[in-house]
This record gives C-alpha cells, structure tokens and sequence, in this order.
C-alpha cells in the first residue's frame, strides 16, 4: 500500500513538474521578440492581396502593410511574393501583432542616404512628380523640391515635359525635422559642363568644323552648345540667303554642323557659321544666269518699289515695280504678286560685287509700244476715254499700257484755257489726232484744235497787210490798245500807232467793248499775231483827201503856187472852226 501509494505519488510529482515545465516555456516563449518597436528591419513577402502586402519578420504573427506605401516599387511588376523588405516597427499591438510601415522605413533610409550624400557631395537619383510654387517636387523616397533655377543651366520653357522624367541630383540642404530637402540639377549639369569646357579649350581651332545643340534663339542669331562652350551664329552667317527669323531655319534642341568662324580663348568667346559650310552661290552666278536668261523665281518679300525673288539659296533678285508691267498705271507690287508665289523672270543686269541682280516680268510680254506707230500713225484720228485731266493737259487712254497726252496748247486754236477741267471731265469720251510718238522715252502726243483748221493761217489771207479792219476793244494796257477781229483773233494797236502825235498811254483814250477801225500793218501766223495801226488809217484818210483835191484842181485848169497855199491855208482854217464848234468831238479826240 505504502508503494503503491509512493508510486502515485511520484506519478503526481513527475505530472506536475511536467506542466511547471511546459507553462515555463510557454512564457518564455511570449517573452521571444525579433523586433523593437522604432527599429528597421529586414521582412519576407508572404502574400499580395488586393489592398495588401503581408510580411512575415521572424516574430509571432504577419503584418499586413497597406498597398499605397508599396506604390513607388512597381507592386504590379516587381514586388513578388518571397521578396525581402525593408519595414519601420512603428508599434505592437494589445493583442501581440506588429503594426509595420514600409513608408517610413524607406524614409529613414533616405534621410541617411541623403546625409551621406551631401557630406561626400556625391548625387541622389529622383523622379519629378509634378510642378509646385517657384519649382518642382521630385521624389526621392522623400518629397524634395527643386526650384527653377536649379532645374537646367537655362530656363526651360516646358517644364511639364520633365514630369515622369528621372535625373540625377545634387543635395544643396535639407532639415529632417521640417521633413524639408532641396536639390539640384543644374550643379550637376555645370560640373559636367566645365569638364567638357576644358577638353574643348584644347581641341577648338578655327576653321574646324563642329557639331553642336541648338540651345536658343533670338532674334540676331542662334547659340549653340559645343560640349561644355556656347558660341554665337549670327544671322548674317546664318544663311546665304535671306533670313527673316532664324527660327524659321533652326529649332532649339536639334542639333547641327557649325564652322568655327573666330575663337577669342582669353574671353571663351566662339563665332559661329552655318552658311560657310557651302560655297558662296554669288562666285558663279554670273555663269548660271547670263543676262537674258528667262528662269524661275519664288517672291519673298514685297515692297512699294518692287519685290524680291529668290534664284536659289542665296541669290535673290529686285523686280522694280517698273519692270512688272507694260501699264503706266499706278499698282502697288502687291496686287501683282504675293509672298510664296512662283514667277517667271528675266535676267537684266547683274552687280557681282554688289550681289544684285536686276529682274524683269514685263519682258515676258510684247511690248505695246512697238506697234504703236504701225498702229496709230502720225495724223491720224483716235477715239478714247479721258483716264486723268492735270494743269498741263488732258490724258487719254489709248490701250494697255499706252496714254496719250493733249498738251493744254492743243485744246484749242483760238480760246485761252486756264485749266482743262473747264471744258473736259474724267471718263469722257474724246477724238484727238496724233501729233507725235516718241518711242524711246514711251511718249504719246495728241491734239484736240488740229480736228479743225488753224484760223491763223487763213488770217494771212482774210486780212491782208494794208486791208482796213474793224472789230471791238477787249482790252487797253499801257502799251496799247486790244482788237478781236473775229472769235479767236485779236490784233494790237501799239500805242506808237495810235496817232502821229505822241500819245504816252492809250488807258483812258479807249472803253473795253466799243467798236474800232485800224489799218492791218502786219500778219504773222507762226507768232499769232496782227498789227493794227489807227495812225496809219488816218494818213490814208488825209491821202485820199489831197488825191480828190487835186483832181478838182487839174478840173478847174491851172493854178498858181499861190493860189495852191492860200487854198490850203484856208481848209486848215476851215479845220480848226469845226473842231471849236464840236466840242464833244474835241473831247473824244483828247480821249
């Protein structure tokens, strides 16, 4: 009884020490951790779910990490199911699980990696997210700002077209409290720049031809990088031809052959040439348009006087506006062509020296004035409407390009015209005769007064020198007295023919409008001109009188010398009775 009863007690003992055992290591088992919470450490990918990634570090349970934190590692490509991670404990839960962060694990990594960095001034790579206030952000595995001026070594005028992008970057400064980075590109951009400047210092000669890359343009040229230098093309060396913009050759970011024209290494100033890479078209261009030559050029710029056609690259030529037409009428370049368009010229003349080339359009086209005198010979009548009316004549159109002129002289034989307005009016139409075509300066002379006689020439005839005339005063000047003797003839009565006593001016002797009979002295049709004399008809008069008085004397039979002056005597006598008696005849004589 006694062992029996020992027996179970010892089976008792030994069951009892086996839970103390087993409850022992059960708590020493809840007492085994892997992780501190504020730690970093490495977690094994168990499981991808829709929203979640679950991570197994080694301790009791997983932990689900939300998706959104796996986002900048391609979840949907690259993280895989028994992947290692990095994860931050943040805390354990009541309950004995571990709330992990992949966030803030890569965080902490990153703000160690970005001390690193900028004590060692080496570079960070990061991918631009999108455009803030004064830059970009740029993620990192932090959020990091780059301002503008730290984007490119020159402004970039799309900034958008960076987003996505990935670059290196340099670490300027940063606050882990404040959560705040700022980097840079551009420092890495210059580093680069000043290696590959001292390379080019070394290599540049002038005369060589580079490659380089459009970095700008203005509005005199275009800048190009060579690898670590810029050097200017002028505009002027742009192009053999011409160049109204450089942007409308070249292109910021292409790339292109440039000549080194000039390299001043003690100011790292480069000239540039582009059109120097071709021989200058002006050498030979006397040899691939002789003058005569009928070509093709396109119009690339309008001017008042003309337009300008380009030949090929670098050879233009001026259409005058006088060569663009036969006409005279005022067109402005314009309205006959137009930038773009294709014409066919003529080679007038070239100037080598002063790279001009004379070009003509209207050659292409018969010239009207060369059947101008077949068509319209001298003498013959012509009909057409009047085009313009000036103070020196009457224009007429004749056809193209061809105007006559009737000088004001030609209106009329006989009426003083002051202005031709008074008998003619715009769009009027008139016959003329052609008086005279001058074909080397384009001039074409009509007449209106030569449709009728000259009056003048039958004047010579109708009043003979000698022949007794009578018409009305229309004027009296000092030097004489004006007589029309028909419409369009006058004479002149000079005032030393008016009596052979001297009269010193005939202004008041004479009324305008009354009637007066002279004696015609001389005729002249080539000068227009009649001389009338009053004296001369009153010495005819007196003349007259004596030739009567004699033949009543030879009637009446011999007289003596005596009996002939007391006769004489007494008619004088007789005279000055009838002139006292007729004052008002006295007062007209006076007159």
């Amino acid at each position: 009884m006694v062992n029996t009863a020992t027996k179970e007690n010892n089976m008792e003992t030994d069951h009892s020490t086996e839970e103390q055992m087993s409850f022992a290591q059960l708590f020493e088992d809840s007492q085994i951790t892997v992780a501190n919470v504020g730690e970093v450490v490495n977690g094994k990918v168990i499981e991808i779910t829709a929203d979640a990634i679950i991570v197994d570090i080694g301790d009791k349970s997983e932990s689900a990490i939300p998706l959104a934190e796996f986002k900048s590692e391609g979840v949907d490509g690259e993280l895989k199911v028994g992947n290692t991670v990095e994860v931050f404990v943040e805390k354990r839960e009541a309950e004995g699980g571990l709330q992990l962060s992949r966030e803030k694990a890569i965080g902490i990594k990153v703000w160690e990696d970005i001390a690193r960095i900028q004590e060692e001034d080496g570079t960070i790579q990061g991918r631009i997210e999108n455009r803030v206030k004064g830059g970009l952000s740029v993620d990192i595995g932090v959020p990091a700002f780059l301002p503008y001026s730290q984007i490119d070594l020159r402004p970039v005028k799309d900034l958008d077209t960076l987003i996505g992008q990935s670059f290196d970057f340099k670490v300027l400064k940063y606050n882990r409290k404040r959560n705040n980075v700022v980097i840079s590109r551009r420092a890495i951009l210059e580093a680069e720049r000043e290696k590959l400047r001292e390379e080019m210092r070394a290599t540049l000669e002038e005369g060589s031809v580079v490659k380089g890359t459009i970095t700008n343009i203005t509005d005199y040229g275009i800048f190009v990088d060579l690898g670590g230098m810029d050097g200017l093309c002028h505009i002027t060396d742009l192009s053999w031809g011409r160049v109204s913009h450089p942007s409308k050759l070249f292109k910021v970011g292409e790339q292109t052959d440039v000549k080194v024209l000039k390299y001043d290494k003690e100011a790292d100033k480069v000239s540039l040439g582009v059109k120097q890479l071709k021989d200058d078209p002006w050498a030979t261009v006397q040899d691939r348009y002789p003058i005569s030559t009928k070509t093709q050029g396109k119009v690339v710029s309008v001017t008042d006087y003309g337009v300008f056609a380009e030949l090929e690259e670098g050879v233009e030529g001026l259409i005058h506006v006088s060569e663009m037409s036969w006409s005279k009428k005022a067109r402005h370049p314009s309205k006959i062509v137009s930038v773009g368009e294709e014409v066919e010229v003529v080679v007038l003349n070239i100037d080598v020296d002063a790279k001009r080339i004379s070009l003509g359009m209207k050659q292409l086209q018969p010239n009207p004035w060369d059947l101008v005198t077949e068509n319209y010979p001298v003498g013959s009548i012509i009909e057409g409407k009047i085009k313009n009316i000036t103070d020196f004549g009457v224009f007429i159109g004749i056809e193209e390009g061809i105007d006559g002129l009737i000088h004001v002289s030609d209106l009329s034989w006989t009426e003083r015209i002051k202005h031709p307005s008074e008998k003619f009016a715009k769009g009027e139409t008139i016959q003329a005769v052609v008086l005279k075509i001058d074909r080397e300066n384009e001039r074409f002379s009509l007449g209106i007064k030569q449709l009728e006689p000259d009056p003048w020439q039958q004047a010579i005839e109708k009043y003979p020198i000698g022949s007794a005339v009578e018409g009305k005063i229309t004027n009296v000047t000092d030097f004489g007295v004006f007589v029309e003797l028909e419409e369009g003839i006058e004479g002149l009565v000079h005032v030393s023919e008016i009596s052979k006593d001297k009269v010193s001016t005939p202004v008041g002797l004479y009324t305008v409008g009354d009637d007066l009979q002279t004696k015609v002295i001389n005729v002249s049709a080539k000068d227009r001109k009649i001389g009338l004399s009053i004296k001369a008809l009153s010495e005819e008069s007196a003349e007259e009188d004596m030739g009567e008085y004699k033949k009543k004397q030879a009637s009446s039979g011999p007289s003596t010398l005596g009996d002939l002056l007391k006769e004489e005597m007494d008619m004088k006598d007789k005279e000055d009775d009838s002139t006292q008696e007729d004052p008002d005849t006295s007062d007209k004589e006076e007159e």
